[in-house]
């Protein structure tokens, strides 16, 4: 037998391998977007047969001013569940790797990210009822607002058009921080100690270590984080079926929660599959910016 026989026969046997997940890939993502795709094309009740109807769903979409309104939240949560966690958990990461750690003991900064990684373990279900028990008229921030002497602040946080989707924001950061601070300090166990002393040795102080050395370090990790997040922000929708259901007035509502109410509520199904549809581009075209940034700095970092 050749050697080239020889050396194509292993490689025929990884491909195996690849079978089962690939199998799974087909059958949970590939023929779903096709067919929902299709159907993005029809106008259908989901029941008896879908009638085409070309772009109308499409021509729909670019004229409905609840889709417009709920792609500006989603930029509300790409701030909340992207952008804020990961430069807190930077921070955060950087203070319990260097300061708690280094200077009381490993297991206190263990026990800090465990805290705050708690909301991540959490089902949606529990954690949405326990802030919608807090934010409610006669919840636990209001009561705190009247045990300070601030009860003219208290607000209905989670009905009142002005308040809600801040509110959701705020708890989108308390479920997405841990998640970040996890990622970023597993990082920074990789970078080297020596670093860090020689240039505090040097004079340096922590935020000027911070800036020039854990930064540009965790770039990888802020990639990954970035992406994730942004994505998870695109997508999300448990938490605000769970607390808004996209109100009140649609204040909260997202793309998620329009595509899921017309599917489920108004029956309109080739509607919903247009806006999933719409969805799933703008969130590959996002992930593929991310790509090519990431792909760029580590060619411009060789």
């Amino acid at each position: 037998m050749s050697d080239t026989a020889v050396g194509a026969q292993p490689s025929r046997v990884y491909w195996l391998y690849l079978i089962p997940g690939m199998m799974g890939f087909i059958a949970i993502i590939l023929i779903p977007f096709v067919m929902n795709l299709v159907i993005s094309f029809t106008t259908w009740k989901g029941i008896g047969i879908p009638k085409f109807a070309g772009l109308r769903n499409y021509e729909r979409l670019l004229t409905d001013d609840t889709f417009w309104h709920s792609l500006l939240n989603t930029v509300a949560f790409v701030f909340a569940m992207a952008i804020i966690p990961t430069a807190i958990g930077v921070l955060l990461a950087a203070l319990l790797f260097d300061y708690i750690s280094s200077r009381f003991s490993s297991a206190l900064a263990s026990f800090f990210r465990a805290g705050f990684y708690l909301p991540q373990i959490l089902p949606v279900s529990a954690a949405g009822i326990l802030w919608g028990w807090m934010l409610n008229p006669f919840g636990t921030v209001n009561a705190i607002l009247d045990a300070v002497g601030l009860g003219g602040m208290k607000q209905n946080w989670l009905g009142d058009p002005n308040f809600a989707l801040l509110s959701l924001m705020v708890v989108m950061i308390w479920l997405q921080l841990g998640y970040c601070l996890v990622v970023f300090m597993s990082g920074l166990a990789r970078v080297d100690p020596s670093l860090q002393e020689a240039a505090e040795l040097d004079g340096a102080t922590w935020l000027q270590r911070f800036w020039t050395i854990t930064v540009p370090l965790l770039k990888p990790e802020i990639f990954v984080v970035g992406l994730t997040t942004t994505i998870a922000a695109l997508k999300v929708f448990a938490p605000v079926f769970v607390l808004t259901t996209g109100g009140p007035d649609n204040a909260t509502m997202v793309p998620s929660q329009m595509s899921y109410h017309q599917f489920f509520a108004t029956n309109r199904v080739g509607y919903g599959a247009a806006i999933t549809t719409a969805q799933m581009l703008m969130t590959l075209v996002i992930c593929f910016i991310f790509i090519r940034i990431q792909a760029r700095h580590t060619e411009n970092d060789r």
